[in-house]
């Protein structure tokens, strides 16, 4: 696997990536909470944008992956900084934002901030505003209190060890809420979830479509898909989106 490209953002951090030249729009990987761009859809996706001769581009948020910075130190706010000037510095032109979990709200943010380089949007199992309605809504009286007296708490994981939540993070989320009003994407959006998902509830996706106002809009859910939406099939349906968005935003 060859060595990343690093950009220092203004904030003085250094963002790893990987870049593909091609044609326009290009396309832009958002991947979500401790994970990585080495990812099995970071991957595939890139896979495909060369194939295709698309532009592509896929990074790690400080504090993930290869780029500097403690994961501990940042939050949302932190990591939309990183997303918003990857875009700017790296991509030309109109992007298709193609965000996963909490990549997914860190799209939705990139919409509100950036519009006039966005043309499309497909995310998958989007998880927006998930530190106050999953994590904060969820504390009990315990952790709530250690949060407030150690300004942490340990939660439990699938994915290896507990994920370590901060004060910060949570306070932090609030200030970026995007699921309190309404939330317009005129562009070409594609939803995808999965019924098996036991990180992000239907629910949310529900949510999200109910707020968010554009002319093409959908949200397709697969039977049987959990979290991770990587299975063979499950990245088929991520390309055929990310065409189909493609197809509209180009015409």
């Amino acid at each position: 696997m060859s060595e990343p490209s690093y950009l220092e953002t203004p904030q003085g951090r250094k963002l790893a990536y990987h870049r593909t030249a091609g044609k326009g729009p290009g396309v832009v990987f958002l991947g979500g909470f401790k994970s990585d761009m080495t990812g099995t859809k970071a991957q595939h996706l890139q896979d495909w944008a060369e194939a295709e001769g698309r532009a592509f581009l896929r990074f790690d948020y400080s504090g993930h992956g290869q780029s500097s910075e403690d994961f501990l130190d940042g939050a949302i706010g932190d990591w939309a900084e990183d997303a918003e000037i990857a875009i700017e510095m790296l991509t030309e032109g109109p992007q298709i934002l193609v965000g996963s979990s909490m990549g997914g709200w860190i799209s939705l943010l990139m919409t509100k901030r950036i519009p006039e380089r966005i043309a499309g949007l497909v995310t998958i199992a989007a998880a927006p505003d998930f530190t106050e309605d999953s994590m904060w809504a969820g504390f009990d009286e315990a952790q709530r209190m250690a949060l407030e007296m150690v300004q942490q708490v340990a939660l439990p994981s699938e994915y290896g060890e507990p994920y370590v939540i901060t004060k910060r993070l949570i306070e932090d989320g609030r200030k970026h809420l995007v699921l309190r009003g309404a939330l317009p994407l005129p562009f070409p959006v594609r939803f995808l979830q999965g019924t098996a998902d036991v990180d992000v509830d239907m629910s949310v996706a529900l949510r999200l479509l109910e707020r968010a106002e554009g002319p093409d809009m959908r949200l397709t859910l697969v039977k049987g898909a959990d979290h991770r939406f990587s299975s063979p099939d499950n990245l088929s349906h991520i390309t055929a989106a990310i065409a189909d968005v493609l197809s509209r935003a180009d015409g």
